[in-house]
């Protein structure tokens, strides 16, 4: 099939789509395209995820507006169904890969789940078919890994037996239906007829602006929004540091700063989790590894970033022996391990790094989450006893608790905050001595 026909077959919607990968990423893609009226096949190697999926069950547990009322709808509708068999892909025109590429412990890209695809996926691809990668990629690897991979496992050849391009996703979770339908997206092809292909098909989801471009400009634009965002928190976080050293208040000092014209300053807190901004700087330092770059500053704010849970944990520390208690005789709660609020993703938790930490001193430990199973239950019931409690991830249940009735249930009234999300104020006349992040110590507000 030429690429003019199938632009054809996309904006009839006659195009049949596939989504390797039903995760965070590809159930909401794969559901949005269903929607709209194309016909997916989701492809999931977790067969337990599959049967979930369809029977209409959500594989999270996080607060994620609209998507399991989509999911409902497209799987009643018969536009969308899901399977552990790639052989059920010999008839698709578009497949969409949304695979996870981790970084391992020397901080090397770990491609795995993407070779497992192309190799799976080459033998039943559909001659003419279009190829997209959604999975966040060091720039070159496109041309580097996915190109010959995807030829020798197909037999067929690059723009005459299949089209290739990489669209890279911009969700997060907690906001993917309305991050899939409102924010931009960069789309890259081997050949600007692939994106201008790759455009027509994302219009259909996207009310975002849809910039077509080249494979290597895509892969840079991915890893450098989310290195870029790394620096700017690490940046947050070092002056955390200095405003607790010299007295100052580092939220308040954020809020003024912000005024100044072109300033954004972001928010400090205690550590970086998730799958994507702990690793993506890292895809992109890797693209020069073997060239005459000199990468300073992205390992830099990662080594700023990576010891947030450890000064959190020196915080509580730090907290309990100002009360003459020692750390290997307290009790401690923390509230949240998922990364991110609202959400049950625990990948990275900055929480678990805390609470290594924490046991290393000889603490005991107990964690709290309403979304991330093992950890759910009473917060009052949890807190009987404790000498800290520690805000690591901002779920929004977390302003709602009743510090008073928390405050009559612990051995020692302290609370640390490493959010900046409890008021000081109410903690305190609730009787807590509280301590924030990014706050000169007082004992108090």
């Amino acid at each position: 099939m030429a690429l003019g026909d199938l632009r054809t077959r996309i904006e009839s919607k006659q195009a049949l789509l596939a989504v390797i990968g039903l995760g965070y990423v590809g159930l909401p893609v794969a559901c949005e395209f269903a929607r709209v009226g194309f016909d997916v096949l989701g492809v999931e190697q977790n067969a337990e995820r599959v049967t979930r999926i369809n029977t209409g069950d959500l594989p999270f547990n996080g607060v994620e507006p609209g998507l399991l009322e989509l999911l409902l709808q497209v799987r009643s509708s018969g536009k969308f169904h899901a399977t552990s068999s790639y052989a059920e892909l010999n008839d698709r025109d578009i497949v969409l890969i949304c695979v996870e590429t981790p970084i391992d412990s020397e901080k090397i890209p770990q491609y795995h789940a993407l070779r497992s695809t192309l190799s799976a996926m080459g033998p039943v691809l559909k001659p003419g078919s279009l190829v997209v990668v959604e999975s966040t990629l060091s720039p070159g690897t496109i041309t580097e890994l996915v190109l010959p991979l995807l030829e020798s496992s197909s037999g067929l050849k690059a723009n005459l037996g299949f089209f290739l391009g990489i669209c890279p996703e911009r969700v997060m979770p907690g906001r993917l239906l309305s991050n899939l339908r409102n924010l931009s997206r960069v789309v890259g092809g081997l050949t600007p007829d692939t994106a201008e292909t790759m455009r027509t098909l994302y219009r259909h989801i996207t009310n975002a602006q849809l910039d077509a471009t080249d494979c290597i400009t895509a892969e840079l634009v991915k890893t450098v929004e989310n290195a870029y965002r790394d620096v700017q928190i690490a940046f947050a976080n070092e002056v955390a540091w200095i405003c607790e050293a010299v007295g100052g208040n580092v939220w308040q000092v954020r809020e003024l700063v912000n005024k100044s014209p072109g300033r954004q300053m972001l928010y400090p807190g205690a550590g970086v989790g998730g799958h994507c901004t702990p690793k993506d700087p890292w895809l992109l330092a890797h693209s020069v590894k073997d060239r005459d770059v000199p990468v300073r500053l992205i390992p830099a704010a990662r080594k700023v970033n990576d010891t947030m849970p450890a000064h959190l944990a020196w915080l509580v520390e730090d907290s309990l022996r100002r009360q003459g208690l020692d750390i290997s005789e307290a009790r401690i709660l923390i509230l949240g391990y998922a990364y991110l609020e609202d959400s049950d993703d625990p990948r990275n938790s900055p929480s678990e790094t805390v609470r290594e930490h924490l046991v290393m001193k000889g603490a005991s430990v107990i964690i709290h989450d309403p979304y991330v199973p093992g950890y759910q239950g009473s917060i009052e019931e949890l807190a009987s006893g404790c000498d800290a409690l520690v805000v690591a991830v901002k779920h929004s249940i977390y302003q709602t608790i009743d510090l008073a009735v928390i405050h009559s249930r612990m051995r020692t009234p302290i609370l640390v905050d490493g959010r900046g999300f409890i008021d000081a104020e109410r903690a305190a006349g609730a009787g807590f001595i509280y301590i924030g992040l990014g706050r000169g110590f007082s004992g108090s507000v």
